[in-house]
């Protein structure tokens, strides 16, 4: 939740993920199972760390609105926060915002569990795993004006109830592809995060980001776009420090964003800058280099699925009743997983929502 602001449009969204979450978890540990090394969760707490006043006045303001929405929080003068981050660059101007009830999960552990979960139900005919199949086109009935069965490059598959299209970075094209009416205009937003595996030299106890994380998350949902989707400040490169140490013992550093289409390729010199950024925060990086970790070192790459307006679009497509969108999450596809699946569920079943699905809707934000 530090990343989120309360009052937000996603703020709500991500209080009901969170408790999704957290319930997942404690059915695991209830079955006699281990969350941690089926998710790789953990309850770290996050903090936002602030290296001047400014930044520290900022955070203190950012904790009272999280208390006010009833979120517990706590401000860290300096001395508090060298003693909860030992490892942490820390003098008298520093100071951080605690969230203690924030977690972390692995995301391809997640994956992993959640799809063997989904198995389960193959044998009783509720569900099916098709790749290498791709999607080429949606057969509409000429009676209501609904979706009746997706076309597949090798099989035709009849839906009973809805089609829910959430395919990331590629909806927008999906949809054209498919001569859907909806213009989605998510586009991929290129990250880097550089992993330290079993890295002993630094051990974090939280989930770290320097307050200008934030900050950028929100200026970006507020700044001008223009007719490409992109203001020029958007497409420059932005890096902020993120750091963790993960249930494997692994230092997962972070993290930049940029706009290169769906390139994919690591680029040394973003790896560079993380490592230079984190160096700014963590005194034992500076008397090594990457060089010297050599092979110790793993580099993640994704296309994190961006909405001009910095909110996700889930709802009905108009026109087509029973096809539903779920997309544009960007960064925050894993922690807003559950609400989102939950959202998606009510409405296909007409259920009342467990949280206001307006602000996502993709009538008057998706149109052609």
């Amino acid at each position: 939740m530090a990343s989120k602001t309360p009052g937000s449009d996603i703020w709500e969204l991500a209080l009901r993920s969170h408790q999704l979450w957290e319930s997942l978890a404690e059915h695991i540990h209830d079955q006699g199972l281990n969350s941690q090394e089926l998710l790789g969760w953990k309850k770290t707490g996050s903090l936002l760390i602030g290296k001047t006043v400014e930044e520290s006045a900022l955070l203190e303001r950012r904790v009272k609105q999280f208390s006010e929405a009833g979120v517990e929080a706590e401000f860290l003068s300096s001395r508090e926060l060298l003693l909860k981050e030992p490892a942490l660059s820390v003098d008298k101007e520093s100071g951080a915002a605690l969230l203690p009830n924030d977690c972390q999960l692995d995301a391809h552990r997640t994956v992993a569990f959640v799809e063997e979960g989904n198995r389960q139900f193959a044998s009783r005919g509720r569900y099916a795993e098709f790749y290498h199949d791709p999607v080429i086109a949606l057969l509409r009935s000429g009676k209501n004006g609904e979706a009746k069965a997706v076309l597949t490059a090798k099989s035709t598959f009849y839906c009973k109830k809805a089609v829910v299209v959430a395919s990331g970075c590629w909806t927008g094209s999906l949809m054209r592809d498919l001569n859907i009416r909806v213009d989605v205009p998510v586009k991929p937003r290129k990250g880097h995060l550089l992993v330290l595996e079993n890295f002993n030299p630094v051990r974090l106890n939280h989930g770290l980001m320097e307050v200008g994380y934030v900050s950028h998350q929100q200026i970006m949902q507020h700044s001008s776009v223009s007719a490409a989707g992109l203001s020029n400040d958007e497409e420059m490169l932005s890096i902020s420090m993120t750091a963790t140490t993960d249930t494997m013992g692994n230092l997962v550093l972070g993290s930049s964003r940029q706009f290169v289409g769906f390139n994919t390729e690591a680029d040394a010199s973003i790896i560079d800058n993380i490592w230079k950024r984190a160096q700014e925060f963590f005194p034992e990086l500076r008397e090594m280099s990457l060089a010297e970790i050599g092979k110790n070192r793993k580099v993640r790459i994704g296309l994190r699925p961006f909405m001009p307006d910095g909110k996700p679009v889930i709802g009905s497509v108009p026109g087509l009743s029973n096809v539903f969108l779920a997309s544009g999450h960007e960064g925050s596809g894993l922690t807003l997983a559950l609400g989102t699946a939950e959202m998606v569920a009510d409405m296909v079943m007409q259920n009342q929502g467990k949280v206001d699905s307006a602000p996502f809707a993709v009538e008057g934000r998706c149109c052609r």
